[in-house]
């Protein structure tokens, strides 16, 4: 392997937004820096399965319903 063209790996503090902290190795910034999270996996609806709602009046969604009812796809 070749010297000298990998990046600095040390550690860092993760501070979640519910001010919950872990340390983890990176290349993000310097020794001992903390990398605070505007998103995280403890409450974004990607992670949580977030309750939403697909609504659409008339929109792609209905045009879709409306060309394939025939189908029984509803």
């Amino acid at each position: 392997m070749k010297k000298e063209i990998h990046p600095d790996y040390h550690e860092i503090n993760v501070i979640m937004t519910d001010g919950t902290e872990y340390k983890t190795r990176s290349t993000y910034g310097k020794e001992g820096d903390s990398l605070r999270l505007d998103i995280d996996p403890t409450c974004h609806p990607a992670w949580t399965g977030g309750n939403h709602r697909l609504l659409d009046t008339g929109g792609q969604l209905a045009r879709f319903n409306k060309r394939f009812e025939q189908f029984g796809l509803k």
